[in-house]
């Protein structure tokens, strides 16, 4: 496919430098010049231009040898993870209009019924894609809700599918593993949310989600980190509207509660909300308990708690 292309590319574009080469200047009748960097064509000669906003036909990528050009050929857009088909099977859309906006005729509507139908039967023949589309389907619509960017969507859909590949679904609900995937991938990417956050976009309880987690990240050895409580401040600091000054201010105070070893077994959500909250107080920026216990799901109980023991750990390294 890919040599094809890129001989017919040759074809079309030996045929555009001969076009261009008959072609003469309407002004001064002088040599008529292709300038591809800006899609015109302008006389050599006056400097006239004769058309402008040319179509460029060629890819949008550069090959430097046959093997990378052969490799980087594609007809379509490319495939993801995040569909249950990759991608390459075709999609009709379900508003009954053409290519230029006007509605269809009714036997053409009925007709495009019918093959939107037999498309859908065609696109998931067996059990297994339709949990694959459903699950996908509860990924996206959960991703979204959370703000996850797209390499985390793909890498809950790659998990998902390991899952459902080594047979790890039968007794749990779809919900319910799509849920524990979005989250072992949204650690992963170093973007993580917590439980409570998790539970509350999804269709499940949170234990489930924990329980269905610990079974997945088990099976298929992912290699999860623990959550890092760092990794929580710019989020909620952005929420509360603090400045890059609280926040290193946050980060500070985190590290040194782990030269301490404050951190250990204690919830990283609240460590985090309580150095956002401690920062903010230190840098002069205007927060309340109750703004960051709602922007981190948090109790404001935890939030003083923690609070004392970061400023307690800075205290003793002399660093307050």
């Amino acid at each position: 496919m890919g040599q094809k292309w890129g001989r017919q590319s040759d074809e079309e574009e030996t045929e555009s430098e001969s076009t261009s080469e008959d072609l003469v200047c309407p002004e001064c009748g002088g040599n008529v010049v292709v300038d591809d960097e800006h899609g015109e064509t302008v006389c050599d000669d006056c400097g006239l231009v004769v058309t402008e906003d040319s179509v460029d036909r060629g890819p949008e990528w550069r090959a430097f040898d046959a093997a990378e050009k052969d490799q980087k050929s594609r007809v379509g857009a490319p495939t993801t993870n995040t569909m249950h088909d990759k991608g390459l099977s075709t999609n009709i859309d379900w508003r009954d209009r053409d290519a230029y906006g006007n509605s269809l005729s009714s036997n053409q509507r009925q007709k495009m019924q019918r093959l939107r139908k037999w498309n859908e039967r065609f696109r998931t023949r067996d059990s297994k894609e339709r949990n694959l589309k459903q699950a996908l389907g509860e990924i996206d619509r959960m991703a979204s809700a959370l703000g996850l960017p797209e390499n985390v969507r793909e890498t809950a859909s790659v998990i998902y599918r390991r899952a459902l590949e080594d047979d790890l679904l039968p007794g749990r609900s779809i919900e319910g593993v799509a849920t524990s995937c979005v989250y072992a991938a949204a650690r992963m990417a170093g973007v993580p949310r917590s439980l409570d956050e998790i539970s509350e976009v999804s269709r499940v309880e949170k234990s489930e989600v924990a329980r269905t987690y610990r079974y997945i990240a088990r099976e298929l050895s992912l290699e999860v980190k623990p959550a890092d409580p760092e990794q929580y401040v710019p989020r909620f600091g952005s929420e509360l509207g603090l400045s890059d000054e609280s926040k290193m201010r946050a980060r500070q105070l985190l590290k040194n509660a782990k030269e301490k070893g404050v951190h250990s077994g204690k919830s990283p959500v609240g460590l985090a909300a309580a150095a956002v909250y401690a920062a903010a107080l230190l840098t002069n920026e205007k927060t309340t308990q109750a703004a960051v216990s709602e922007v981190a799901d948090i109790s404001e109980v935890t939030i003083r708690n923690r609070y004392h023991e970061l400023l307690e750990a800075e205290e003793s390294l002399g660093l307050a």
